[in-house]
């Protein structure tokens, strides 16, 4: 059940009995001021009512207002706006000062007023005497957007902060209160209310977002407070009526008729300022909501429909109804999750009262669908609300819900998101359990003809149905807060499992006890440890006093119960391995105190008799485990018990440690083939052993020799079974641990640490050579252990204060690095369909893929931590590293966690194994393609692709990774001219290609480090390669033009990957398409613009060194005269070299062409700075020139030129554009969109493509606001045009877009 605290608004009028006053007097205040004052001429602008000015002269009162400012026996106090802002709990008595003021002299109150609202927008500037009584309200919003600061870039509802936080509910508060006081005469004066509903009408309609969310937030408001006002008159008119009857009824001597003419005249009047009301709402309405309901700006939408709910709530006569409510339901499908949050509180509110069902009959048939689909939102939050609103639906009426639409929710129980989880749990208590029939009443409380009992059944019956059986412990935890009394109920469950059922009843299948004793188990571990299962939650809460007295009592209750029957439950299902596992943990749960205090001791040897017979009768290794867990568990030193145990564990394990050795002796007898009788005998034997040496110490029977000379048989022989070999490495394994632990606590005897460091350089070299084993299962296990093994035994051993295990450190050699390395890419880096082994020729298994999969993650994370704590060589993790995009899907996770914690090792090292990796996969290309390969091949971009992402690793500081980027830089030239030309002198060195991927990294150098590293280049280059200019040369031109400090350096790579002559994913990537940016034609996307970068450099006779790169200037502020003058100076996407022009003093690349169907082109959709050629000096400082090089010259002037046109063209379209705005809106940083651009016209978000499906049978129009109880009506005369119409602030394209 939703709480009531839940549903409330932001704040609440009195609505109770006490302010439904039946006298005369229902609307009168106090001081007796019904009376409608400053009516008729005095309702107008800047008009004052006779004899109002000598209010407010010297001879009125001490309380006043100067210049905005509370005034108080000549102190100056704070504003409204500083007194909102403060959240002082004084708002009624500022407002009671305002009213004061307002009586005195209402234009200066009023005045006030408005600039309260102008400051809480944010704007610096204020409204004047003079602006308030020349100026119309559009001119007035005109000259306050001017005033706005241009340096701001939040406004006080979405500033953060202490100061800021409580702003809004103190601005809603202030309105909600300043109605109220005034609800009695000023609202009805026809000037302060019209003058305010104007205002922040116009301010709606703003194209400054913060007039736009401030204005809205009063409005919405404001008719909130209005609503409250108009059910008090509502009230206030039906109190009247019916005295009016009451005293008509009366006999004619009773009755009196004055009374009577009274109470006509009253309700006349309250039917006056009904209508006066509506009027009011329908203007903030029609002028507010109905506009900002679909702003752009997700807040002001969801301001909207909070209040509209708000609204529905309070004053549901008059508001629920269709045509109000087809504005929550088209809103749940907004894009933004708060705003469909708050339609779906909203909405909870309504069905939270099931007096108003039957009103949302309509809404709920054409928009239950959506309701449900939203159960399955991407906000979590969001979808946690709509299973609580079909929880409530649910409650109102069972029959709204079909079976389909409880399916769909009903799988939510198991979310790893714990609120959605146990939202959905309570809508499956409601929807499942709660309802009792009449014949229940007289079952009995407990056991399997309980209530509970059937509710039980029903829990077994839903789990198996979903068919996640892995996933009980989801299930409860889910209905944890809400069936825990049910989850509870011991008894009853094992009666159901023990008892047998009575004559008619029908008794529980296999499967289903099973699965109940599977929820039981996940009920006993949640009320034992009392926080969610893994995967729900951050962690465990401290838990409140009352929670520890539950989790206590709880305890000792499931040890009383499950002490006596857990001996039954286990006789009961000896032989059945997954309920014996499940039971066998119930121990682990007990209070053990309670076996000695209790008088239980003969059940406890009940108890250790059938764990001794589940041992002799299993060899699964999950029973064994659980039987040598429940051993653990009971032995503890602490309790009285401990004895018992003990000496019943060490009988078992004397007879295990028996029966192994003897029957291994016979085993492996030579010159005897093993039988497989023997085989099974020893591999049985071998499990039990290894099982109880996992949780116990073991070392008085010294298993380690007979657990070696089995696997060296094994070795020599290569026909021992392989899960004798697994499980005799493991066992193997276990004993060494659990000698390193007694040697760390200091326990052992003299000699133990020097056999200790033998049996585990022994045990390292014997699965060595099991890493060579045909079996790929052992090479599994040997590779599994080998790696814990070193990192146990690695230097880290030492750490802590340990270094008495110094001599323990154990360092793998070259051969056995080499070793595990090639099992990784033999058995990870694979495809799926080549793993045949490890799925059992299963291969269309799902089931089998996930596990396989999950098998080939933990051998990679096992051998990665190898590298991340320095056991084997860094550089190793180049072979690892190079698999980063192909396998990325798989172990794309885990491979950028082993970069980023070796990065933290040494960077250096890091950056050496990265361009490592890199080329060992480019050395691999030129094997398979040889050294003629096109640089456009998938292979080169999908290396190019890599760099990239490898290159994104190091992060924007590029301080912290300075020294690695050099030295990467430095390898990657080194390699790249490694290796001459096979073609002979004059040709391009065999590796140059690698430059192309290792550009990728320049945008990573510093400015400095970058002049170095082109120092280095030059080094291994040749007077004869600065000329090439051959397409095979390209790699080394991109390269030295990505060393170039002063350029856009992160838009190198996409000139390189253009020139490459294909399109590769990097450069499709970093340059999207976007409109207002020239294209280069397709025919000199190859290599002219590289090429003409290159030889403008050469012909500017530079020298490798910084290029001027061109300034961003913002066209926001121009206007369009300015645009067409400094438009001239456009540059294109790549900087071509041009003649010298007077007014190209300051290319401006910013100012890209705007596309023809973009109604405001935004100020960032600009072309990225690169690097701009030097321009060519004056013709007669040039050196002649050559006829190839005049060539290149005229082509690439022509192409200036055609770039000069176009771009002229653009500019002249651009100033058509802009002169349609009809206000130029100054920039503000924050005052926009996200991105900075103006928004232009009524920022509308179409409701057309959304709502087509939805529309059957609602009332489309626009209604107005018509209260029930109002009868014989005046109509209003309309508002000044001035006020409500929206022509006066906004342009021809707002008033043209439809509503609909």
């Amino acid at each position: 059940m939703i709480a009531a605290q839940e549903l409330h608004s932001d704040f609440q009028f009195p609505q109770e009995p006490d302010t439904q006053l039946s006298s005369d007097t229902d609307l009168e205040d106090p001081d007796g001021k019904n009376a409608k004052t400053w009516k008729g001429k005095a309702g107008k602008k800047g008009k004052k009512a006779p004899g109002e000015k000598a209010k407010g002269g010297p001879g009125g009162k001490g309380v006043g207002r100067v210049n905005g400012h509370h005034q108080e026996n000549g102190m100056e106090t704070m504003t409204l706006f500083e007194v909102v802002k403060m959240g002082k709990s004084a708002t009624q008595s500022v407002v009671d000062d305002w009213i004061e003021s307002y009586k005195h002299d209402r234009d200066v109150a009023l005045l006030d007023l408005i600039n309260f609202f102008i400051q809480c927008s944010g704007c610096k500037g204020a409204v004047s005497g003079e602006m308030f009584r020349n100026m119309q309200n559009s001119e007035i919003i005109r000259k306050m957007t001017e005033e706005f600061d241009e340096d701001s870039g939040d406004y006080p509802l979405t500033t953060a902060g202490p100061q800021w936080k409580k702003f809004k509910s103190s601005f809603g508060e202030f309105i909600g209160v300043l109605v109220r006081q005034c609800q009695y005469s000023i609202v009805y004066d026809e000037y302060m209310m019209d003058t305010v509903i104007s205002l922040l009408t116009g301010l709606s309609d703003s194209q400054v977002r913060a007039f736009r969310h401030t204005s809205t937030l009063a409005a919405m408001k404001l008719m909130t407070a209005l609503v409250n006002v108009a059910l008090n008159l509502s009230i206030n008119m039906d109190n009247t009526q019916r005295q009016y009857e009451a005293e008509r009824n009366k006999v004619v001597g009773k009755r009196a008729n004055g009374k009577l003419e009274l109470l006509l005249q009253k309700r006349k009047e309250l039917q006056e300022n009904q209508d006066e009301i509506e009027n009011m709402m329908n203007a903030i309405f029609k002028g507010v909501f109905v506009h900002r309901y679909r702003d752009a700006i997700a807040d002001i939408r969801a301001i909207c429909i909070e209040e509209i709910g708000v609204w529905m709530k309070m004053y549901s006569d008059a508001f629920l109804n269709d045509s109000y409510l087809k504005y929550v339901g088209w809103t749940m499908h907004d894009k933004q999750g708060e705003v469909r949050l708050k339609c779906l509180t909203a909405l909870q509110g309504l069905y939270y009262n099931r007096e108003l069902n039957t009103r949302l009959e309509l809404f709920t048939s054409r928009f239950k669908d959506r309701i449900v689909s939203m159960t399955l939102d991407k906000e979590y939050d969001v979808a946690v609300q709509a299973i609580k609103l079909l929880t409530l639906v649910l409650h109102s009426s069972d029959e709204v819900l079909t079976a389909e639409d409880c399916e769909s929710v009903y799988h939510l129980v198991y979310s790893a998101h714990r609120p959605l989880a146990v939202a959905t749990g309570e809508f499956l208590y409601k929807k499942l359990f709660s309802h009792r029939g009449p014949e229940e009443e007289g079952l009995p409380r407990r056991g399997r003809q309980s209530h509970n009992g059937g509710l039980i059944k029903t829990t077994v019956f839903f789990f198996l149905e979903s068919e996640l059986h892995e996933h009980g412990a989801y299930l409860v935890d889910s209905l944890w807060e809400y069936a825990a009394e049910l989850l509870k109920d011991w008894e009853s469950m094992i009666s159901l499992l023990l008892d047998e059922p009575m004559p008619g009843e029908e008794a529980l299948t296999d499967r289903q006890e099973t699965a109940l004793i599977e929820l039981m188990l996940c009920a006993i571990r949640q009320a034992c440890e009392c926080h969610p299962p893994v995967g729900r939650g951050t962690g465990k809460r401290v838990l409140t006093a009352k929670e520890k007295k539950t989790q206590l009592d709880d305890r000792t209750k499931i040890t009383e119960i499950f002490a006596v029957a857990l001996p039954l439950l286990l006789a009961k299902y000896s032989v059945d391995a997954e309920k014996v596992t499940n039971l066998l943990q119930l121990p682990q749960f007990f209070d053990l105190e309670i076996y000695t205090t209790g008088r239980l001791e003969k059940h406890l040897e009940s108890l250790m008799r059938q764990i001794r017979e589940v041992v002799e009768k299993h060899t699964e290794t999950d029973v064994l485990e659980a039987c040598s867990m429940t051993y653990h568990a009971l032995c503890n030193e602490e309790f009285t018990i401990f004895n018992k145990v003990d000496i019943a564990r060490s009988q078992l394990l004397d007879e295990l440690v028996d029966k192994f050795n003897r029957l291994l002796e016979d085993f492996l007898q030579e010159g005897e083939e093993p039988d497989e009788d023997d085989a099974y005998q020893v591999l049985s034997t071998l499990k039990r052993i290894t099982a109880f040496h996992n949780a116990h110490d073991l070392s008085q029977w010294d298993l380690f020799a007979s657990n070696y000379k089995l696997l060296n048989t094994g070795l020599q022989n290569g026909d021992m079974p392989e899960q004798i070999v697994i499980h005799a490495m493991q066992c193997t394994h276990y004993i060494i641990l659990w000698h390193l632990a007694k040697v760390s606590e200091g326990s052992s005897k003299k000699g133990d640490m020097a056999t200790l460091r033998k049996q585990m350089r022994a045990f390292c070299l014997m699965c060595q050579r099991y890493l060579t084993s045909v079996n790929t299962t052992v090479k599994e296990q040997a590779f599994t252990i080998l790696c814990d093994a070193l990192m146990i035994f690695s230097h880290q051993i030492v750490s802590s204060g340990r270094e008495q295990l110094e001599s323990l450190i154990y360092t793998p050699d070259s051969s056995l690095q080499a070793e595990l390395l090639s099992f990784i890419l033999d058995h990870v880096f694979i495809d799926q369909d080549e793993d045949n082994n490890s799925t059992d020729g299963q291969q269309d298994d799902e089931a089998s893929k996930i596990e396989a999969l999950h098998k080939r993650r933990n051998l990679l994370a096992a051998y990665c931590k190898l590298i991340i704590y320095n056991v084997v060589e860094m550089n190793t993790g180049a072979d690892i590293f190079k698999q980063y995009m192909r396998y990325y899907n798989d172990y794309g996770d885990i491979i950028k966690e082993t970069m980023a914690k070796t990065r933290q090792i040494d960077k250096i090292q890091c950056a050496k194994t990265l361009i490592l990796s890199l080329q060992q996969l480019f050395n691999e290309m030129l094997s398979d393609l040889g050294c003629n390969f096109d640089r456009s091949s998938s292979s080169f971009c999908v290396m190019k692709e890599l760099a990239r992402r490898f290159s994104l690793t190091f992060g924007l500081d590029q301080l912290k990774t300075r020294e690695a980027i050099a030295m990467l830089h430095k390898d990657g030239i080194e390699f790249a001219f490694k290796e001459p030309s096979p073609q002979g002198e004059g040709n391009p060195p065999l590796n140059l290609a690698f430059l192309d991927i290792l550009s990728e990294f320049s945008s990573k150098l510093l400015r400095q480090d970058k002049k170095t590293v082109h120092l280095y280049l030059e080094r291994f280059m040749t007077f004869q390669m600065a000329l090439q200019r051959e397409d095979c040369w390209l790699p080394l031109i991109s390269y030295r033009n990505s060393l170039q400090a002063g350029g856009d350096d992160d838009t190198m790579s996409v000139i390189s990957g253009i020139s490459s002559r294909g399109s590769t994913v990097r450069s499709k990537k970093a340059k999207p398409a976007s409109t207002g940016k020239r294209k280069l034609p397709e025919e000199e996307t190859s290599c002219s613009s590289t090429d003409a970068v290159w030889l403008n450099r050469e012909q500017g006779a530079q020298t490798p060194g910084m290029m001027p790169s061109a300034h961003l200037t913002s066209t926001v502020l121009r206007d369009p005269k300015k645009l067409r003058a400094t438009d001239d100076s456009y540059v294109g996407v790549y900087a071509m070299t041009s003649e010298p022009q007077p007014h190209q003093a300051t290319p401006h690349p910013h100012q890209a062409t705007p596309h023809p169907h973009q109604a405001t082109p935004h100020p960032h959709q600009a072309t990225p700075h690169l690097h701009q050629a030097t321009p060519l000096p004056q013709h007669h400082h040039q050196a002649p020139m050559d006829y190839n090089t005049q060539v290149t010259w005229m082509l690439a002037q022509r192409q200036q030129v055609e770039a000069r046109q176009q771009q002229e063209r653009a500019s002249v379209q651009y100033a058509k554009m802009r002169s349609h705005m009809q206000h130029a809106i100054r920039r503000g940083s924050g005052l926009m969109e996200d991105d900075e651009e103006p928004i232009v016209e009524d920022v509308m978000m179409s409701s057309e493509d959304r709502l087509e499906d939805l529309n059957e049978g609602m009332d489309f129009d626009t209604m107005d606001i018509d209260l029930p109880p109002s009868k014989n009506r005046r109509e209003r005369s309309e508002l000044k045009p001035d006020y409500f119409d929206p022509s006066s602030i906004m342009d021809d394209s707002v008033l043209n877009v439809s509503m609909f």
